[in-house]
């Protein structure tokens, strides 16, 4: 994947509000309900999301920008340095990619000690040779350059580890109750239902990656799954951050005389004094009843009335009113 910020379009000292616009407007301009039947939408919309899990996390963007792990997330491989970090033609950003160089008080990274005497390169040499054949002294690192002979060095050893499998893509629904509790599910491809944590505040369409859940493979690592989450409508509640709002339906006769209502919400049903002569279009407000917050605490509930008429008692109605309606023919 390219650099996360130039996927987002923000500067490296860019702050947390602009990284977090910059990709709020992608998303929307990627997402697939927005480009159906267009794959360079959906792989824009992915690469995006995939940008903001490194840079819109604290900690990953502080490794991204050490140099720590690549743009995908994953942490980098440790290479030698002194040959001017040219390409490698077997495939790494580094010739000695892989390898890893020890040195005692006595000896330097050649093997050139305090006696001055021995290239030290030991159980290397071999690996050097097929990768370098003759680019040192005619006979790879085990001939002779400038009066040194190649000696063992214990130092000097390639890293060895098993290579990770591919990642796999998801897509999760993710229901307003899934949200409340911090928890959804997703179906994976061996038929498995899979359990896992979304984080407080999750947007439409942000990528959680499940560490070891992607593919397996004989003598590798296992991959990881790329959930992508797609929030679902509610038929009562609509969500604004961390708040819920909903609208109720309020009789006249209780608009004006004033009484108790009972109101939804995500716990169950609570008991809402509406005052007497309350407008159509009024707010209450139900502190913690909403989601959860990145601070910890739940948002708040935002009920909104819509004061009902009557369809009994017309006439009298319109006689408090002070006249009769006209309706055209």
């Amino acid at each position: 994947m390219r650099d996360p910020y130039a996927v987002l379009g923000v500067a490296k000292s860019a702050g947390e509000k602009d990284i977090k616009s910059a990709f709020r407007k992608l998303a929307k301009k990627y997402h697939p309900d927005q480009n159906k039947g267009d794959p360079r939408a959906q792989e824009k919309f992915a690469e995006v999301n995939a940008a903001y899990e490194i840079v819109g996390d604290k900690e990953k963007r502080a490794q991204f920008d050490r140099g720590e792990i690549d743009a995908e997330g994953k942490p980098r491989f440790s290479s030698f340095e002194g040959f001017g970090g040219g390409p490698n033609p077997y495939g790494g950003g580094s010739p000695f990619e892989g390898f890893e160089f020890r040195t005692s008080r006595t000896s330097s990274p050649f093997g050139h000690g305090a006696s001055g005497g021995a290239a030290d390169m030991g159980g290397a040499e071999d690996l050097l040779k097929e990768f370098f054949g003759s680019a040192f002294g005619g006979s790879g690192f085990g001939g002779q350059r400038g009066g040194a002979q190649a000696g063992p060095n214990p130092g000097f050893r390639a890293k060895s580890g098993p290579q990770q499998g591919a990642d796999i893509k998801l897509t999760a629904k993710v229901s307003v109750e899934d949200r409340a509790r911090c928890k959804a599910s997703v179906k994976m491809p061996d038929g498995r239902q899979l359990s896992f944590s979304i984080p407080p505040e999750a947007s439409d369409g942000q990528i959680v990656r499940l560490t070891g859940q992607g593919t397996k493979q004989p003598g590798r690592k296992p991959g990881d799954a790329l959930i992508t989450l797609q929030f679902q409508q509610h038929a009562v509640f609509v969500p604004e951050g961390s708040n819920l709002r909903l609208n109720l339906k309020v009789p006249l006769e209780t608009a004006i005389r004033g009484g108790k209502m009972p109101v939804e919400t995500l716990d169950g049903k609570v008991s809402l004094n509406i005052p007497a002569w309350t407008d159509s279009g009024a707010v209450f407000r139900l502190k913690g009843k909403g989601l959860p917050s990145k601070k910890g605490s739940n948002g708040d509930l935002l009920v909104t009335t819509m004061i009902v008429l009557p369809k009994e008692n017309r006439e009298a109605l319109e006689r408090f009113a002070g006249g009769t309606s006209t309706n055209a023919d």
